[in-house]
């Protein structure tokens, strides 16, 4: 390995940190739902805000983010998000009311969508070689999960804790010595990358995605906890409205080489639309299911929130042994690998419905979990490589921009609309209800899991030689 080589893998740890902050930022919080809910004596409705309002905030800004880095420069738009991503972190932790870490949460979010579409783009723009940028597309792959399972092993571990400061709040502390590092690490290793000069951004653009995304969003988060009023309704209509006159503005702007906010040439793309798809209907069961599990063993079984956390320990282990393992078999047998996978998680799900009870069951809670892990390591970090690897570096800011939204919407209305499944199926407090719930929330997640099997039986076979060149090597 040259020296030039050895500073972009360690370009690549430094960049890693914005996923791995943001992930772990939504899925800390699933283990202490019950402790904030009972110390701000919050409603279930809030308390899917505090999870939906982060992912809204984001969602909502990617797009604006990974262009701000083609005009202002990746590193300095980078470190931007990540200073404020440590700043409101710490605010959530001081919040003494439900509406005050709503609102910090919200900015929250916003901060992590200019710091992780900067990182997606900073791979594509550093990896210019099929074969390295693959390799380390993996990688980011591999940090979003295993970030998902810190989040719920130190979410639990936190939760717990007993201190002069109420263990919830170090959820929320805990960032700020780990984005200052990282903040120290950017300034220090990162590269500039060349700016758009001359040319104006795309505001308008910006404002409508805003409404149409936004409007979107938060119709689909609350209005179902409202029971769809007519506001929701109203909103949910106009969003759409709004989203496409959005994409509409964007393709005659395309047309007229204006600099849009997103080159819509990106969906001329077949494989590149299957593949977000896939990676909407992947997350939307992925995130609902880490949060009905969490909430289910803590209400049902009525588990700590330490031992939940680690519950979840046996998943991180074998979907990382399983993501290495499918890196080496994904040469041979193509997304028939990524099919594998689903196949396992339809038999945790199912074994999960079939033998999960109201009582505390560790060694069987663990093992079938860790299915679900061994399975999900077979998928997810590979879904993400095939929406990103035809890509040319020239759209890389749009790209990543396009794919963090898809990924942050399918996990918003995986907590919308799964998770609403769940919670409007506990019919009071009773262990029985929350097995009930748990049982129809997997029956959910199996359906949008039968999605993204078609997603990928539509996509192309592939020869052996095109194979080599795609295969994510994790060794």
């Amino acid at each position: 390995m040259t020296g030039k080589q050895h500073s972009r893998w360690l370009v690549l740890l430094v960049i890693l940190t914005a996923p791995l902050l943001y992930v772990i930022d939504i899925f800390i919080i699933n283990i202490a739902i019950p402790t904030i809910q009972q110390h701000l004596h919050a409603s279930p409705g809030e308390m899917q805000l505090v999870i939906a309002g982060y992912l809204l905030g984001s969602a909502c800004f990617l797009i604006i983010g990974g262009r701000a880095g083609d005009y202002v420069g990746r590193k300095k738009v980078f470190f931007r998000g990540m200073f404020f991503f440590t700043v409101t972190s710490c605010i959530c932790g001081l919040a003494q009311s439900m509406l005050q870490l709503n609102i910090a949460r919200f900015l929250q979010g916003v901060s992590s969508a200019f710091m992780v579409t900067q990182s997606i783009a900073l791979i594509q723009e550093l990896f210019p070689e099929q074969k390295q940028r693959a390799k380390a597309i993996g990688w980011y792959g591999m940090t979003l999960s295993i970030a998902a399972i810190i989040g719920q092993v130190l979410g639990g571990y936190l939760a717990e804790t007993k201190s002069a400061v109420e263990g919830w709040r170090l959820i929320f502390f805990i960032n700020v010595p780990v984005g200052t590092l990282a903040l120290w690490a950017i300034r220090k290793y990162l590269p500039e990358t060349q700016k758009i000069t001359g040319v104006r951004f795309d505001y308008t653009g910006a404002l409508l995605l805003l409404a149409g995304l936004g409007s979107f969003i938060y119709a689909v988060t609350e209005g179902r906890e409202g029971g769809w009023p007519a506001w929701s309704i109203a909103l949910l209509i106009s969003g759409s409205m709004v989203s496409t006159w959005f994409f509409y503005d964007q393709k005659r702007k395309s047309a007229l080489n204006r600099n849009p906010l997103m080159d819509t040439q990106l969906f001329k793309n077949r494989n590149f639309m299957l593949g977000l798809l896939a990676v909407l209907f992947h997350f939307m069961f992925h995130t609902a299911y880490l949060l009905m599990v969490a909430v289910y063993l803590q209400n049902g079984p009525g588990i700590s929130a330490l031992a939940c956390g680690l519950y979840f320990v046996p998943h991180a282990i074998l979907f990382m042994g399983s993501a290495m393992l499918a890196s080496k078999l994904l040469v041979k047998y193509g997304k028939n690998v990524l099919l594998a996978g689903l196949l396992l998680i339809f038999v945790s799900f199912v074994l999960q419905i079939k033998m999960f009870s109201t009582e505390n069951q560790p060694f069987l809670h663990m093992l079938l979990i860790g299915v679900y892990g061994l399975g999900n390591g077979m998928v997810l970090p590979f879904l993400l490589n095939i929406v990103l690897d035809s890509v040319p570096a020239r759209y890389a800011g749009t790209s990543a921009g396009i794919f963090s939204t898809f990924q942050q919407i399918a996990s918003a209305l995986g907590i919308s609309i799964i998770g609403g499944v769940f919670y409007s199926s506990i019919s009071g407090e009773t262990t029985a209800a929350y097995k009930i719930a748990l049982d129809n929330g997997l029956i959910a997640g199996i359906a949008c899991m039968v999605l993204v099997a078609g997603m990928l039986l539509l996509l192309p076979g592939e020869s052996r030689d095109a194979k080599h060149t795609r295969v994510v090597a994790l060794e």
